[in-house]
């Protein structure tokens, strides 16, 4: 009987220990998925830019229309998924500013989701930052 205890014991030791390199694993995944998915979004504003003369003011124009044909209020450039907003524990946001625009991705749940956040512009380069603050242009670059 003690030396069953002693097994269990070892058991939960080991768990415990492995609980957070799975945490960690997971938001690091998560953290890729996202630098993905801003270059996604890079990529489709060239295309909106190219189709219809500027740059789209928010996710939902380059999405994919609810129904009837693409065009330049749902340009179908982005899965819908994106377009809404909130994908894969990450928060989009995507504003036009002056001649280009911005668009940032921040963790849901800070610690939980992720633990950086993302900012990508005209100029193609994906900013992060460690924190609950969204990252900008002065941010440093994804190597």
């Amino acid at each position: 009987m003690v030396e069953l205890l002693i097994v269990i014991a070892i058991i939960m030791v080991l768990i415990t220990a492995a609980i957070p390199i799975y945490k960690t694993g997971r938001m690091n995944a998560r953290e890729t998925t996202v630098m993905r998915e801003m270059q996604t979004i890079f990529q489709a504003q060239i295309q909106y830019q190219s189709q219809f003369g500027g740059f789209a003011d928010s996710l939902a124009q380059l999405g994919p229309p609810v129904s009837g044909t693409a065009g330049p209020q749902a340009a179908r450039l982005i899965p819908r998924s994106l377009a809404s907003g909130e994908k894969g524990g990450y928060l989009f946001r995507l504003a036009r500013s002056g001649e280009g625009f911005a668009a940032w991705a921040r963790p849901k749940e800070y610690d939980v989701t992720g633990r950086r956040s993302f900012f990508i512009d005209e100029n193609g380069v994906v900013h992060y930052h460690w924190g609950r603050e969204d990252a900008g242009a002065e941010s440093p670059e994804i190597q």
